[in-house]
């Protein structure tokens, strides 16, 4: 399984991006999707997840109200839509999938078994 992120790039306090991923599989399955961001000298964190069909989300406290995360299952692709973006969001995101095998999505990365390489986002101030 294959993750391939874009989106990702300069953008100023304010603005807005679109990150995306597309998972190459040839087997068709359902998936919990998560994005995770690492700053640097941070740890990795949280950002955001989506259970298999949509129906479900969560997002950490720090993105609420300003990320939206969901999926179209038919492209095999996940979304991310950052909106008013902070310099604070500055980080390399990367997109996971894990099978499912609940309806509940993952929020913790080791439940991830799959990853993107990640791509760079960066909030001018």
């Amino acid at each position: 399984v294959q993750l391939v992120e874009s989106g990702g790039g300069l953008v100023p306090a304010g603005g807005s991006l679109r990150l995306s991923c597309v998972v190459s599989e040839s087997t068709l399955s359902t998936y919990h999707w998560g994005w995770f961001r690492q700053a640097p000298g941070k740890e990795r964190e949280f950002v955001a997840a989506v259970n298999w069909n949509g129906g479900a989300t969560g997002y950490a406290d720090s993105v609420k109200g300003r990320f939206t995360i969901s999926i179209d299952n038919a492209k095999k692709t996940g979304y991310l839509l950052m909106n008013s973006l902070k310099p604070e969001d500055t980080a390399v995101y990367y997109c996971a999938v894990q099978r499912a095998t609940s309806h509940q999505y993952y929020t913790r990365d080791y439940e991830y078994s799959y990853w993107g390489q990640g791509t760079q986002v960066t909030v001018s101030s």
